[in-house]
């Protein structure tokens, strides 16, 4: 990593172990310039088989005692739902009782996108599930914190991934040339662990996708954070490149 101006560089793994360099600098700037550059082997099968634990093979299933303190708050919804309108559209996915359990969240990734039209947001933040369900559209992280939700509300640990989407043939959604930042959502299921689904483009199993943090909210998983001093004027752009290569 290459910092302009050159920072005071310290590295620390957050709660959910992701590695967080925070950068401190020494006097004033008229810019700041951060140049991170990785070597990444990725193995992940392009239709990846499941070992699912016989206990949770079906849905509804019940997380082993320890499974549920250590999933803890990535159980619990994180947004408001007093009309529970998302609640209620959650369990419209389960078509059963008994149901298969990766079929459910098989459906439930692809209703994310059938519901919610793909739109490239610039501004900051992120959209409430139910703000993405009343306006029909969102970006990547809309459809990652809906998708997410949801499956808190049906009694899955999830948390939120942010990370790079790798499409050098230009056919996802919010690809832009070889790489984009993009977000997505993970499961976990006893016996397989965390399962990646990508309800922007439909997908399971993280193939084109290159993680670089996870978190319990979508905040928590920005690529960069910080703050300074100076006048109101004194931001006046910034500017995001993502190249991957292979």
């Amino acid at each position: 990593m290459t910092i302009t101006p050159a920072a005071v560089l310290t590295w620390a793994h957050d709660v959910f172990g992701n590695a967080v360099a925070v950068a401190n600098f020494a006097g004033m700037t008229d810019m700041l310039a951060i140049d991170s550059v990785a070597n990444i082997s990725l193995n992940t099968a392009d239709w990846p088989i499941f070992a699912i634990a016989a206990s949770a093979i079906s849905y509804p299933f019940r997380y082993s005692a320890d499974e549920w303190t250590d999933l803890g708050a990535l159980t619990t919804a994180q947004y408001p739902d007093p009309a529970e309108r998302l609640q209620n559209w959650a369990t419209g996915f389960v078509r059963s009782n008994p149901t298969d359990t990766l079929s459910l969240l098989k459906d439930l990734n692809a209703g994310v996108a059938q519901r919610i039209q793909y739109q490239s947001r610039e501004v900051e933040g992120t959209q409430s599930p139910t703000e993405t369900l009343d306006r029909g559209w969102g970006s990547c992280r809309d459809f990652a914190v809906l998708f997410a939700e949801a499956a808190r509300k049906l009694g899955f640990g999830t948390r939120v991934v942010s990370g790079y989407l790798h499409d050098p043939n230009h056919d996802l959604l919010g690809s832009a040339e070889a790489g984009s930042t993009h977000a997505w959502g993970e499961v976990f299921v006893p016996g397989a662990g965390w399962i990646t689904f990508d309800p922007t483009n439909r997908s399971v199993g993280g193939r084109n996708l290159i993680p670089v943090a996870v978190g319990r909210d979508i905040s928590q998983c920005t690529p960069v954070t910080g703050s300074f001093f100076g006048g109101g004027d004194s931001f006046l752009s910034m500017d995001v490149a993502v190249s991957v290569t292979s």
